[in-house]
């Protein structure tokens, strides 16, 4: 293993480092949650990290749905970016972009009769997307699994902004660079107690549609990624698309020839 595995479910996913001492992974399975699944194998002393967040049910409810498709636009949107001399900060809130519009459907959040897409951007210059992303959109990978060069002389020093002060590195990529890909959507008590104290975010809520999402926890999914001349490569190959993970849960062959893993890089070919 590369790492102490997170083996989350319900709401332990709204815990991020799930799975140590304080947090054990113990928590029994129940048919409503949504599980999240943080684990990497070790190859060559090379490191990998990827999550997988999934129905224990066999099938998404509207609510879990809703919040999978939010976070998994986000990663969509990620990866067709990323290439060389992209910035990462700016990656990390396209993210929180994806996750609020997300959000906006669902009805969790709410732009009255304004447009979508401006209203986000007022919510992003609110610091909103922390409040459901607390943590850096992804990391380099290497030896480590959260490797080094992040902040390295020469390049972006951290930002003091919530949500980019996360970010574990904001440099602009560079061809040959691996990192993690991995946005996520939780439901964090204090957080969102913060949000509804907060005169420019509470503004932003339907306090009635949150309640249903109390004790929801979150989701995650996470790829890694290398940075190619014109884009970036996955390697990582796991069901993304709700229809894969629902055939997968079914027990129907993986990988499949063309999978929402592959796609970028059929698309290149």
């Amino acid at each position: 293993m590369s790492y102490t595995c997170i083996c989350a479910c319900g709401p332990s996913a709204a815990v991020l480092h799930y799975g140590h001492g304080g947090r054990p992974n113990s928590r029994l399975l129940l048919e409503n949650d949504t599980v999240l699944l943080d684990m990497g194998a070790e190859y060559h002393c090379y490191a990998s990290d990827i999550t997988c967040s999934y129905p224990v049910s066999g099938s998404f409810s509207e609510n879990q749905l809703a919040i999978y498709e939010s976070v998994l636009s986000a990663q969509v949107s990620i990866i067709s970016k990323l290439k060389p001399s992209v910035s990462w900060t700016d990656m990390h809130r396209e993210a929180e972009r994806m996750i609020l519009k997300g959000l906006v459907k669902c009805g969790i959040l709410t732009v009255g009769d304004d447009d979508v897409n401006d209203v986000v951007e007022e919510m992003l210059d609110a610091d909103l997307g922390s409040i459901f992303m607390p943590h850096g959109m992804g990391h380099l990978i290497g030896i480590d699994t959260h490797d080094v060069g992040g902040y390295a002389a020469g390049t972006p020093e951290r930002s003091t902004l919530p949500g980019l002060k996360n970010l574990r590195t904001a440099r602009l990529m560079e061809e040959g660079m691996v990192l993690t890909v991995e946005p996520g959507c939780y439901f964090i008590d204090y957080l969102l107690d913060q949000a509804l104290n907060d005169d420019k975010q509470k503004i932003y809520f339907n306090t009635d549609r949150l309640k249903e999402f109390r004790g929801f926890g979150g989701v995650r999914l996470e790829d890694d990624v290398r940075i190619i001349s014109d884009g970036c490569e996955n390697l990582t190959v796991c069901p993304r698309a709700v229809d894969e993970i629902l055939d997968v849960m079914k027990g129907e062959q993986w990988p499949r020839e063309y999978s929402l893993c592959y796609l970028f890089c059929l698309e290149r070919k």
